[in-house]
């Protein structure tokens, strides 16, 4: 049915609910939208902000609109709503964690497969840590390439360091080796590719968007919630996988198809991700929200002074 008014960014879903943003995300990270040419993303982005300026080409269906929000939601930054790129968007991590984390759980046993692997992985998170950060607080060349080195010696120092350390020990605990070094990775990668929200403050807003300055703390809260958000998307697949794949190798079946067991991990990482990418992402609302009284005495002070007590939370994109 054909509409002629229609709130584009009302939310679809209850987002104050896990179960609301579950079904968001779920509905963002679809990776087949990852499979669409950038004409059709443009031509849906088109549709979004003309909806927005309250001109619905006739004709419009409530459905069209919908599948259009999704793909722009899939697609564009939610503060400069440029095009991502494609390897950074959420809806990519399904295709691109699954190749890599199943490599990785594949290929544990030399530090050289070790140290290649890891380092595909933090180039990985380092493209996806960028391109969904607070685009608020611009980074230089500079602090990404800290950050990028940083993160990625983080991560082969923890996965090589385990790795002899392993040598000894019993074969699954070597097998998590690999979430171990990612885990320490992210706890490194994300806060240093958004050291400038850490240092300067996150732009922090009232109900209805108004800014009403930069916040520190609320940078440390959307941060921190990123980083357990992330740890958790990988979590069930690297922990979970390898006593299944452990327990399979035991049969005389999986011991005959050795050349199979990289692509059988692979894939059951997609099956792992294609619900945890949504599910971590949920963990915390997108657009977070902090008490007054929690922030900084000078902003706080500055929020008291002109608003008094009408404003009791200020609200912040925490990023993915």
């Amino acid at each position: 049915m054909a509409v002629s008014t229609f709130d584009i960014d009302a939310p679809r879903w209850d987002q104050s609910t896990f179960m609301g943003r579950l079904k968001h995300f779920f509905n963002i990270t679809d990776c087949t939208t990852a499979l669409l040419p950038d004409s059709r993303l443009d031509e849906a982005k088109l549709l979004v902000e003309s909806c927005r300026a309250g001109s619905i080409p006739p004709g419009t269906t409530e459905e069209q609109l919908h599948y259009a929000k999704k793909l722009y939601d899939s697609a564009f930054h939610p503060d400069t709503g440029d095009r991502m790129n494609l390897i950074g968007r959420m809806s990519f991590q399904v295709p691109g964690g699954m190749a890599i984390t199943g490599a990785m759980l594949q290929f544990y046993r030399t530090v050289p497969a070790v140290v290649f692997w890891q380092w595909v992985n933090q180039s990985f998170n380092a493209l996806v840590n960028y391109t969904n950060r607070n685009a608020a607080s611009p980074i230089t060349p500079k602090q990404i390439g800290v950050a990028y080195v940083t993160a990625t010696g983080t991560a082969l120092a923890t996965a090589v360091g385990l790795n002899l350390y392993t040598k000894k020990a019993p074969p699954l605990v070597a097998r998590w080796v690999p979430f171990a070094a990612v885990a320490a990775a992210n706890c490194v990668n994300i806060p240093m590719m958004r050291q400038q929200e850490i240092l300067n403050g996150i732009a922090v807003t009232d109900e209805n968007g108004n800014k009403l300055g930069h916040s520190k703390k609320a940078a440390r809260k959307g941060i921190t919630q990123v980083v357990i958000s992330r740890i958790t998307m990988a979590a069930p697949g690297m922990i979970i996988l390898p006593i299944i794949m452990q327990r399979l190798e035991k049969y005389k079946f999986m011991q005959r198809i050795t050349y199979l067991h990289g692509p059988i991990q692979v894939m059951m990482v997609g099956v792992f991700l294609v619900f945890m990418v949504p599910a971590a992402c949920s963990l915390f609302p997108q657009r977070c929200s902090m008490a007054v009284s929690k922030l900084e005495p000078e902003l706080r002070d500055s929020i008291m002074s002109r608003y008094g007590e009408s404003v009791q939370h200020v609200y912040f994109n925490k990023g993915l």
